[in-house]
């Protein structure tokens, strides 16, 4: 079809619409003059009958209250109104009363057409054609700031133009991107992103190198982290949201920050006549500040974007490759404060050398790795120094035979192949110098992080107290108070000030103490009509806890049956065969000659032990076998006691801490400890 066809189209039907309106329009013309003719009609029957009204009565009748009776009755009459305003120019003829000349006369309002007159329809004149507005390329991309935006300032001047400290033209530049958040792109963008997330989760890379590889550069990566923050912002906020359109750059400005890579106002680049030569480049002086020590896995992300840039060709590839050299400069000068220098006094197996005891393993991965094997020619003076390098050992020979099981991939749990392979199995396996210096340096970092975190210390470097409350201190132990909710009314804990492993580490001196606070709490509870009991709880030694005996008072009929219920919970706790005897019963071997050292000289400190004092000299004991079925924690002792006392399941499961500060209990405990405490001898008081 041409253009010439259309149009002739377009004005036939035209003509075709006028048509049907101007018939529309004599229709309803007809309808309204048929209600036209029946008001004239009404109108001429009422001006006669009220014309033959005024000529039946009398001059003499017409007086004013008879005219006012007339008009209130033609009011009462049906009289049509127009909407039209009326009009004021006509004048209202007065009636004339004394003359008789008066006659009623309609006014000038009344002989207005009526409603029915005028003609309504929807059609009018043509309206005016409005201009059509015209719609910019860029509407809807101006940035949006919520009314509880932080910056609202900043981006108003940034929308505004202006000129702002740290906002350069190049920036804004090389970060123009052409989608915007939220658009047709967005769900496959953030698919994206969220497989490369994924990704770096399965395989253990870094995300920046993973996001080089993907997006090219770590700008568009940063643009992408920031479309999913302000998608998540949207979905949180719901539609009331107004947030960013597009990306503004400031995460990767927090990532270029974080890394120390100067911005470009640092750099300055004198421009002068005579320094411009005729290919145009100028030399540019870079301001670099003292740059900061660097790790290994910095390092390698600021070569990553020198290399990247030197690609690219950008102008930062010579500011980067100097901030790479100084960086690199920095870190073979300065001395790494990460270093830690352990000797024999930190770990045993530092101690002396191994000539005799391995021999290394000569092929190519031996080589490469140090590894070293058991020397089965050893002599005597070897085996010796090995003994003593590793006996008391965390684990034992079972934990070396198991290491030996573990690097067998052939091993089988049968009887046959333990016969025929117990040459192999019956090897040490023996660690390389270096995993044997890492051990060491694990074992140290991870008994300092205790040592920082345990509440029961003396923080020398800080001169910080313990964070329990001290009741009484002696030279080497001091007297605490249990955790709440207690088990007894009245309880203590006796605390070695040095951190131990368990009691039997403590010396001579250290146990003197604790024997003293032991004689004057059985004294003080003695007083108040009540006996005592304490018990040590070392179960766990993996895991490194401060070492102390817990202080539980109870009444003296539930004393003299305490050792029956301890009795019978030990032998019920543990595995049902066991290498060792399942009570060990201190009590009787103090009794038996050993005295208070009936305790010191029946368990060994290796061992994860319970035991519980009946008296000072001795109670009962029990090695456990099998730390996954001990209770955790103060578990057994409270459930014993617990039982005896009658208290409720929470208080008994509840193991609480100590807090910083001072303890309610202190006051009351203080004072019906002042008459027993021993401590105030070697203070004078």
């Amino acid at each position: 079809m041409t253009l010439d066809d259309f149009e002739k189209s377009l004005v036939e039907e035209s003509r075709a619409r006028e048509a049907e309106e101007s018939k529309k329009r004599r229709k309803h013309s007809h309808h309204h003059h048929r209600h036209r003719t029946h008001d004239k009609d009404l109108e001429n029957r009422h001006s006669k009958y009220r014309k033959r009204y005024a000529e039946d009565r009398s001059p003499l009748q017409q007086t004013p209250d008879s005219q006012r009776d007339k008009l209130d009755q033609e009011e009462d009459e049906w009289v049509e109104k127009s909407v039209a305003p009326p009009n004021t120019e006509a004048p209202v003829k007065a009636i004339d009363t004394q003359n008789g000349e008066g006659q009623l006369q309609r006014d000038a309002w009344m002989k207005e057409p009526g409603t029915l007159d005028v003609d309504y329809t929807q059609r009018g004149g043509k309206r005016p054609t409005e201009p059509i507005k015209t719609i910019s390329a860029t509407a809807g991309t101006e940035p949006k700031l919520h009314n509880n935006e932080l910056n609202k300032q900043y981006f108003q001047d940034l929308t505004d133009g202006k000129d702002m400290p740290n906002d350069t033209g190049p920036k804004s530049i090389q970060n123009a991107v052409d989608y915007t958040f939220g658009d047709s792109g967005s769900r496959w963008r953030m698919t994206k992103l969220k497989a490369m997330y994924r990704r770096a989760k399965e395989t253990g890379a870094t995300i920046e190198d993973l996001a080089i590889e993907q997006y090219g550069d770590l700008r568009a990566f940063d643009n992408a982290r920031e479309e999913e923050v302000e998608l998540d912002r949207r979905t949180l906020y719901g539609n009331g949201y107004v947030g960013k359109e597009k990306p503004s750059g400031e995460l990767f400005q927090e990532r270029k920050l974080d890394m120390g890579v100067p911005d470009k106002e640092k750099l300055s680049i004198p421009i002068a006549d005579k320094g411009l030569s005729q290919s145009g480049t100028v030399d540019v002086e870079v301001a670099l500040e003292p740059p900061a020590l660097m790790d290994k896995t910095a390092l390698n992300r600021l070569k990553a974007q020198m290399m990247k840039a030197k690609l690219k060709g950008s102008p930062e590839a010579n500011a980067l490759e100097l901030k790479y050299n100084a960086a690199i400069e920095g870190h073979g000068n300065s001395s790494n404060s990460q270093t830690i220098v352990l000797g024999a006094m930190d770990n045993r197996m530092l101690t002396g050398g191994r000539q005799g005891e391995v021999k290394a393993v000569e092929n190519k991965r031996g080589r490469e790795r140090g590894l070293v094997e058991e020397n089965e020619d050893m002599s005597i003076e070897d085996m010796v120094r090995e003994e003593r390098r590793t006996r008391n050992q965390l684990g034992g020979d079972g934990q070396r035979f198991a290491e030996r099981i573990a690097k067998d991939a052939k091993f089988d749990n049968d009887l046959d192949y333990l016969d025929e392979n117990a040459a192999k199995l019956a090897k040490r396996v023996q660690k390389s110098e270096i995993n044997l210096k890492n051990m060491a340096v694990a074992d140290f970092q991870r008994m300092n992080r205790i040592l920082d975190n345990c509440p029961l210390c003396h923080h020398e470097d800080s001169n910080t107290p313990p964070v329990a409350p001290i009741v009484s201190l002696a030279t080497r132990v001091f007297l605490t108070l249990p955790t709440e909710p207690e088990i007894s009314d009245g309880g203590a804990c006796i605390i070695p000030i040095q951190h131990r492993g368990n009691l039997l580490e403590c010396d001579d001196d250290e146990w003197e103490e604790i024997r003293n606070f032991m004689k004057s709490l059985t004294r003080m509870y003695h007083d108040q009509g009540r006996d005592v009991i304490f018990y040590e709880n070392a179960a766990g030694p993996q895991y490194k806890k401060h070492a102390g005996m817990e202080v539980v008072p109870l009444p003296y009929s539930l004393g003299e049956t305490a050792p029956a219920f301890f009795r019978e919970s030990i032998l019920t706790a543990d595995e049902e065969w066991a290498q060792h005897k399942k009570l060990i019963d201190t009590l009787a071997k103090s009794k038996q000659g050993l005295g208070k050292l009936a305790f010191r000289r029946t368990l060994v400190k290796e061992m994860p032990y319970f035991h519980v004092w009946f008296e000072i000299d001795g109670g009962l004991g029990h090695v456990v076998e099998d730390a996954n079925r001990w209770p955790r924690g103060d578990l057994f002792a409270r459930e014993i006691i617990g039982g005896m006392l009658d208290r409720e399941p929470n208080v008994i499961k509840r193991q609480g801490r100590w807090h910083r500060g001072e303890d309610h209990r202190m006051e009351a405990f203080r004072k019906r400890w002042r008459k027993f405490d021993w401590t105030r001898v070697l203070t004078g008081s």
